[in-house]
């Protein structure tokens, strides 16, 4: 595997802090971003790059086994347990145990016998290096179960993808990452979804919100207003005095739950009323008589 230096990607140097690591991120993501780079291959390529090394370098745990062990950091517990092992048994690197003074050599002695470098002993077995992608949908996609086919490692993965599925979520293929080593197994594959933002509907866990537009004679004498929804039209009454800001519920016409079949969150509209403009003369006198029945 070709060594990438994560580092670098972000534009940061070693010493960096857990918050400068965030801020670079944040920096780079908002830039390179599917959405603003929509037919950018390389735009899309840097993209993957610095979620992968934030999910590292973000990482204590994970960032301080890659400063130890580069490229091969992901195989690090496997090393330090073949370790322990040879400190106990004996290291066939050298004539008896590990030597705590040349601990690069060992390390580079080890990966040798993994990758079958010049080693006679056994080859041991070791998973693949876990793959990171992300897939945008929009909201109305988020709503359906539909499939999907993603290009990975030069290869064509048809994926089902749940509906309600979330902002955020991370899903997991079972092995379809690298291959093995050693006629080990492969790595999963994580798929971090990314929803846009919809232009009328705000989502929230599985509750649509959105404002409607009624105008002043509907809010004061009542009525009857139709408006548009993520899964078709649905008619409203408005009750007479109805006053800015009204909110309403209707039930089970939200977001749809994530793999649980025919629930459904609610979507809540607010109503705004508008104010009519540009009166006729005859218009604003009315409006003059009915202030003066106050």
């Amino acid at each position: 595997m070709e060594f990438i230096d994560y580092y670098k990607v972000l534009g940061i140097d070693k010493t960096a802090s857990e918050e400068d690591v965030k801020k670079a991120y944040r920096k780079l993501a908002r830039k390179l971003h599917p959405d603003l780079n929509p037919n950018d291959k390389e735009a899309h390529k840097k993209f993957q790059q610095i979620n992968e090394a934030n999910e590292v370098l973000s990482d204590p745990e994970k960032r301080k086994k890659y400063d130890q062990y580069g490229k091969d950091w992901q195989h690090a517990d496997q090393f330090e347990q073949q370790r322990q092992g040879r400190q106990q048994q004996g290291s066939p690197f050298s004539g008896g145990g590990f030597s705590d003074g040349d601990d690069d050599h060992d390390f580079s002695g080890f990966f040798e016998s993994m990758f079958g470098s010049g080693s006679r002993g056994r080859q041991a077995k070791f998973r693949g290096q876990d793959y990171n992608a992300q897939l945008t949908l929009n909201l109305t996609d988020a709503m359906l179960t539909h499939q999907q086919v993603l290009t990975v490692n030069g290869k064509n993965v048809r994926i089902t993808i749940p509906a309600g599925i979330a902002d955020g979520q991370v899903i997991k293929l079972k092995g379809y990452g690298a291959p093995g080593v050693n006629g080990g197994p492969a790595g999963d594959l994580y798929i971090t979804f990314s929803i846009s933002p919809h232009p009328v509907f705000k989502r929230l866990g599985n509750d649509l919100y959105a404002s409607v537009n009624i105008d002043l004679y509907t809010a004061v004498l009542g009525g009857d207003t139709t408006i548009d929804t993520l899964n078709g039209k649905v008619k409203l009454k408005v009750n007479p005095e109805t006053q800015p800001g009204t909110k309403i519920r209707l039930k089970g016409k939200g977001f749809p739950v994530y793999k649980k079949e025919a629930e459904f969150g609610d979507l809540y509209i607010t109503y705004n009323v508008q104010l009519p403009t540009n009166l006729t003369t005859e218009q604003k006198t009315l409006f003059t008589q009915l202030s003066q029945l106050k």
